[in-house]
């Protein structure tokens, strides 16, 4: 019986995959030329949408309120003549020098106190009223100009939002936020802070400073809304720029590119305010000190998470590098094969495009050797415009994936919050709590075993998922608890780590025993101790059904178990004998604990059992292949992304192969590099 998914098509305008990229014909206005033989360029490559305007600010307004346009609604109209659309990007990622010189508060202030100068990009003050005016100006003009063109598909904002601002404005905004947040009521905030500590309870909100470098940096309630108060600012400031734009047009849709594990914001709360999610996609490829698989199974993360910040539509990979990026601490241009084995790669986790940064590389400044379609060479007979090309044909074949999403039954928790928080923390070892990465394996070792996993935040509808991964939810939301315990009651599968539930929203220790609110219940134990392993330390525990060893690093809990069923114990050290790994039978589901750090070798044996558990089975994927699915009305498209450097053959594979257009009758055989797209609904 086969999955029923609705399609959502971000560009019907588009009848397949938007292919395409930053363009900044802007630089090149002198060279009419040029601008003509790239449009000749882009459609030989495939490419059918670009990306305008990023960083054209002082183009379209060189001085205050001198307005010109007209360069820009010329290559629109070239563009559209020729096939190829818009997307239209509102410049406030770099504003004008005239802007910075006439309106000083528009310069940001760093952590030290100390204002920079004009200069570099994102650099804005996000409390600006002087830079929100001219922005909400400069976006009515373009909206003004341009929302009705044939050619435009959507607006970009801004770009790679990042970066605090300490000055004056944000400080006053601050004070605002949180006496907004506290009810006006400093004692909340000071009870919520735990602010006796070190003398630092506050009597009024005009108190409060941003936790500067040479100031208050202890109250750890105060550096985590620090944090959520940026995120809420430039939220702000993005919708603000939104609201400008729908006043003359409300029916385009719109995005801002995230960024790779971006820190600086919770980027799941700038998603709920646009139509689509976005990123942009750069991994440090082919390095020397891990294998392509696991660079590209990281990448792979990053996908899912920005998929699944909007289930029910595909997201959008903003930008790729179609060669090599300029900035990493090595350059290295990408080998043969691998431009369309990670543009797949985005496909198969649920992207309706493929873009890059840039289409034509630029003769000047920093980004002048950044990879790009067009080289300084200028011709079609590179091999990385020749690979572009070969991409554009592939993406042809594989059209009717339009529209497709994602569908698991499975996921794990990823959370701005607690990684905040868990960095924040006085605990454990900073060379080794690595949050981030003990999630991210987690993920990467279920979609080894073909479960193609979500990834959620712990906000997120648990109902339609069998099985829950939390590792490190060491901070809770109001709730979740509860969440999590009527989740098990109703048949879920949930595993939790060590560090789980130690503190709540404003980092305050749960009393009564961890993991708090009640969730000590819910797993049937209490962690009663955590301890911190050197990196030559090391323990071992012995599951109790099969004698299995698994080797523990960095960290141990001390368990007081009460009704758990105890499924390993430790072998060493002063925790000999005691357990390790738990379930508890809660309801119609089971609550798993597990209360060390063990390799993700180890987590698949737990997996194994929860899966079991669940009902659900594996898929059999050889090493190195990844695997994702898209659904699609009574459609099942399976990708099959071979990484490895020789051939594999896949067995069980049944349907129609789309960039061979042959059927796969039992198996599929994959050389270096090569991927499948079968629709096995035919």
């Amino acid at each position: 019986m086969k999955t029923i998914i609705k399609t959502h098509k971000i560009f019907p305008k588009i009848d397949g995959i938007l292919h395409g990229g930053d363009y900044n014909p802007d630089q090149w206005l002198d060279r009419p030329d040029i601008l003509k033989e790239d449009i000749r360029l882009m459609k030989k490559a495939g490419i059918n949408c670009v990306t305008l305007g990023v960083f054209s600010w002082s183009s379209y307004e060189r001085r205050e309120d001198e307005f010109d346009f007209s360069w820009l609604k010329k290559v629109m109209d070239d563009l559209y003549e020729n096939g190829i659309y818009t997307i239209l990007a509102t410049p406030s990622g770099s504003k004008p020098a005239w802007l910075d010189k006439k309106y000083p508060d528009a310069i940001r202030v760093d952590e030290n106190g100390i204002k920079a100068h004009h200069g570099m990009r994102e650099n804005h003050c996000m409390s600006s009223p002087n830079v929100e005016r001219r922005i909400r100006v400069i976006d009515r003009k373009l909206a003004e100009n341009f929302a009705d063109h044939p050619g435009l598909l959507m607006w970009h904002i801004s770009n790679e939002y990042t970066g605090y601002c300490y000055c004056d404005n944000c400080k006053q905004e601050f004070r605002r936020y949180l006496s907004k947040r506290f009810d006006g009521d400093i004692e909340k905030l000071n009870h919520a802070w735990w602010a006796t500590f070190w003398s630092h309870t506050y009597n009024d909100f005009d108190e409060i400073d941003p936790p500067f470098m040479n100031g208050e940096r202890s109250i750890l309630g105060q550096n985590l809304e620090w944090r959520r108060f940026n995120t809420w600012n430039v939220c702000r400031s993005m919708k603000m720029e939104i609201d400008t734009l729908r006043e003359v047009r409300a029916d385009i849709p719109v995005t801002t590119n995230f960024m790779c594990l971006f820190e600086d914001f919770d980027y799941r709360v700038l998603a709920k305010e646009l139509d689509y999610t976005s990123w942009d996609a750069y991994p440090f490829l082919h390095n020397d000190y891990e294998s392509l698989s696991d660079t590209l199974y990281d990448n792979a993360f990053n996908h899912v998470l920005y998929a699944c910040m909007k289930k029910d539509r595909p997201f959008m990979l903003m930008e790729s590098a179609p060669g090599l990026v300029n900035w990493s601490p090595y350059n290295k241009y990408k080998r043969p094969g691998i431009h369309a084995l990670m543009s797949f790669q985005a496909l198969s986790c649920g992207s309706d495009t493929v873009q890059y940064f840039q289409i034509r590389k630029g003769r000047g400044c920093s980004e002048q050797f950044h990879g790009a379609l067009i080289d300084h060479l200028g011709t079609d007979d590179t091999r990385i415009f020749k690979e572009v090309e070969d991409l554009g044909q592939k993406l042809l074949r594989v059209k009717n994936i339009q529209g497709s999403v994602r569908k698991s039954e499975v996921a794990v928790i990823f959370e701005w919050d607690v990684r905040w928080a868990v960095k924040d923390s006085w605990a454990l070892s900073n060379e080794t709590k690595n949050y981030d990465r003990t999630v991210m394996d987690s993920w990467k070792e279920l979609a080894k075993m073909g479960m193609d996993p979500d990834i959620i935040s712990s906000d997120d509808d648990f109902s339609e998922y069998k099985m829950i991964v939390a590792p490190m939810l060491y901070l809770l939301h109001d709730g979740v608890g509860e969440k999590i315990k009527e989740y098990v009651e109703g048949g879920g599968q949930f595993i939790a780590t060590y560090f789980t539930g130690y503190v709540d929203k404003d980092t305050l220790c749960y009393l009564g025993g961890f993991p708090g609110q009640g969730l000590s219940e819910v797993f049937g134990i209490i962690s009663e101790e955590i301890d911190t392993l050197y990196p030559k330390d090391s323990n071992e525990i012995t599951f109790v059904k099969d004698g299995r060893k698994a080797l523990v690093k960095d960290y141990q809990e001390l368990l007081r178990v009460k009704d758990a069923k105890v499924l390993a114990t430790y072998e060493q050290d002063y925790l000999k004998g005691t357990a390790a790994v738990t379930a508890k039978e809660h309801g119609k589901g089971n609550a798993w604990y597990v209360g060390c750090r063990l390799s993700p070798e180890d987590m698949h044996h737990i997996f194994d059992m929860t899966l079991d558990a669940a009902g659900i089975k594996g898929r059999s994927i050889p090493e190195g292949v990844e695997y994702h699915i898209r659904y699609a009305d009574d459609k099942k498209y399976e990708f099959y992304l071979n990484m490895n450097a020789e051939s594999v053959t896949i067995e069980n594979v049944s349907g129609w192969e789309l960039l061979s257009d042959k059927e796969c009758n039992g198996s599929v055989t994959l050389q270096k590099y090569e991927i499948a797209v079968v629709d096995d609904s035919v």
